[in-house]
């Protein structure tokens, strides 16, 4: 078993599993853009104290489970993640402003669950639809519960 994570008066061990997609969920995350926002992500979570215990990025949507400390809400953190990925990749790889305007890269909201185990996660990935179908599922779930 992993060791919990320890604070001034707190032990925690609080892992979620995130998916967002890119707007109108153009595949623009392949080679080095993919690379580059892997990185990007990774830096992210640990300047804000996260770990990143597994992910995949495709080409149009991106999976990541991901440990955020208790004084963190997941919604700040997913705001992180997202923010500062869709500035520097927009910025860094001049992707096309009339296919995202506004400056936005990805889609509104995402999709979360708490995950208590790494291996449920693995053992989900594994026996999956494709990976875009279930991003596509996946936001519109997202997008159909903000409208309700």
């Amino acid at each position: 078993m992993e060791a919990y994570k320890r604070g001034g008066h707190t032990v925690w061990d609080c892992k979620y599993h995130l998916v967002w997609v890119t707007k109108y969920h153009h595949a623009v995350l392949g080679g080095d853009v993919g690379n580059r926002c892997r990185e990007l992500l990774r830096e992210t979570a640990r300047a804000h104290e996260m770990a990143v215990h597994a992910g995949s990025i495709n080409r149009d949507h991106v999976h990541m489970l991901v440990s955020i400390p208790p004084n963190l809400s997941v919604s700040r953190a997913v705001q992180h993640l997202k923010g500062r990925s869709s500035h520097k990749l927009l910025s860094e790889f001049g992707i096309s402003s009339r296919r995202y305007w506004g400056q936005h890269l990805w889609a509104r909201g995402y999709w979360v669950v708490s995950s208590g185990e790494r291996d449920r996660w693995h053992a989900g990935r594994i026996h999956q639809e494709p990976d875009a179908a279930r991003a596509r599922r996946l936001q519109r779930d997202v997008i159909s519960r903000q409208v309700r």
